[in-house]
């Protein structure tokens, strides 16, 4: 089934087409973005239960941009009429002639040339087959609830085990002269947690479930409950791992967490405008293994941050970052590629119609090789296959790496021990990191579990992922 148009914003859209004429009497360019997005998530563990909206992704709004005499301006607004028209009309005026005469000191002007657009008219759907909202919470909350008992049943040693998922469904309306673009899209995440304890020592395992799609995700969540506590229970023969460099497997969750703190954030183009990133410079060199290829776009894959068109009217796209170890370009919203004179590629995203738009990653991953992970294993004379990625973060100024990672298997002639090492810290120079790459498999998987922050704000889901690889690298 595909997901239906939201009838708030195909009520308004009559009015949106009226304000954008009257904008368009004024202004060589205008344009109206309409948002409409519903959202629930839900908890359950041994010791609460919960439903309910999710703020961060319930959202209604409208965003409008001019642009003139080399100006542009916003303005957002959440109540539309027919009587409110030319108030809205008065304050977008009042915005953009403040803009033209006040410049912040230390800031040059910087002329904004209106995006050239070619005539288009969309509305697409993205498709599930049980629609959450017709589950319901209580329905939801029930088959939580049978899970954490599955959870909890595999062993007295597990202190909790909580379950939670949630979902977003929304609209997205983009008029300007040249363009009529619809779209609804709706994805599910959840996630596996537990917990488990030996004398004062606890132990933690999560996995994290997404899809673009409904609750039919739950199915797939309730497989994992088995695995989840064994790995869990293992987790409290773990030991501290020795600092230093090694030959390392990293399953397709921790390639996904490379891929998008090496070499995401760092090609964000308006870092490239700010001088805030180092890749900027090295466009068109190798910074990787000739095995690796990376993509980012919004229709380059089918997960969480998957869409048709971002919050600037621009298509989704599939661009090609790193083609086989070289640099070939980084991804960008409209304001960034305009001053940098390059093709926008779709990645102007906001956290809600109350905050600017951003250039933002989406589906962020790379290609599969030709080997599989048991020859990997079989190649390493010492080494660990590292699992379960926790968090991190990069510094796109000097390409440093820091990320946590739960798990590290130990590897010795070729052959898994069953030794355990927790917690993980992978640390490292970038490019030397991605140029160690000697190995990849052929299964390419993704997971859009997570959020992506701008520093320390400006939310936005992102997917990301890959194949297992082979690489040195330094832990601790």
């Amino acid at each position: 089934m595909k997901v239906l148009e939201s009838p708030f914003i195909a009520e308004n859209k009559p009015l949106l087409k009226k304000l954008l004429d009257r904008l368009l009497e004024q202004y060589p360019y205008a344009s109206v973005l309409a948002k409409d997005s519903r959202a629930r998530r839900y908890r359950v563990s041994a010791r609460d239960v919960m439903a309910g909206e999710d703020p961060m992704l319930v959202s209604r709004g409208f965003v409008v941009r001019v642009s003139k005499d080399g100006q542009y301006a916003e303005y957002s607004f959440n109540s539309i009429s027919e009587e409110e028209l030319d108030g809205i009309c008065a304050r977008i005026r009042e915005i953009a002639e403040c803009a033209a005469r006040v410049l912040p000191d230390g800031l040059a002007a910087n002329d904004y040339c209106p995006p050239s657009e070619e005539k288009t008219v969309f509305s697409g759907s993205t498709e599930y087959e049980t629609d959450p909202e017709d589950l319901g919470d209580d329905a939801i909350l029930s088959y939580l609830t049978g899970l954490k008992d599955q959870g909890l049943a595999q062993s007295e040693a597990l202190l909790d085990c909580i379950v939670q998922c949630n979902y977003q469904k929304y609209t997205s309306l983009f008029l300007s002269r040249d363009r009529d673009l619809v779209q609804n899209v709706m994805w599910f995440n959840g996630a596996l947690g537990m917990a488990a304890a030996r004398g004062q020592e606890v132990k933690m395992y999560a996995r994290s479930y997404s899809m673009l799609g409904g609750a039919e995700l739950l199915k797939e969540m309730e497989q994992g409950v088995k695995e989840c506590a064994a790995v869990t229970l293992e987790l409290l023969d773990s030991q501290p791992i020795p600092p230093g460099e090694y030959e390392c497997v990293c399953t397709p969750e921790v390639t996904g967490m490379i891929v998008h703190e090496a070499f995401g954030h760092g090609v964000e183009m308006d870092m490239f405008v700010k001088k805030r990133a180092l890749a900027e410079r090295y466009v068109g060199q190798y910074v990787a293994s000739k095995l690796v290829t990376m993509h980012d776009g919004a229709s380059s894959a089918a997960e969480s941050a998957t869409y048709f068109f971002d919050d600037e009217g621009t298509m989704a796209h599939d661009t090609v970052v790193i083609e086989k170890g070289v640099l070939k370009t980084g991804i960008s919203d409209l304001q960034s590629a305009l001053t940098l004179g390059s093709e926008p590629t779709g990645n102007g995203r906001r956290e809600s119609w109350r905050r600017k738009a951003y250039t933002r990653m989406t589906n962020t991953w790379f290609e599969g090789g030709e080997s599989t992970p048991e020859e990997m294993i079989a190649s390493i004379p010492y080494g660990f296959l590292l699992e379960n990625p926790r968090s991190g973060m990069e510094d796109p100024k000097n390409w440093g790496i820091q990320c946590m990672v739960n798990i590290a298997r130990e590897i010795r002639d070729g052959r898994l021990t069953g030794r355990i090492f927790s917690p993980i810290v992978l640390t490292g120079y970038v490019p030397d990191l991605l140029k160690s790459i000697s190995m990849m498999s052929k299964k390419v998987s993704l997971g859009g579990g997570g959020y992506c922050g701008k520093g320390h704000k400006e939310w936005v889901k992102v997917s990301d992922g890959g194949p297992y690889i082979k690489a040195k690298i330094r832990l601790g």
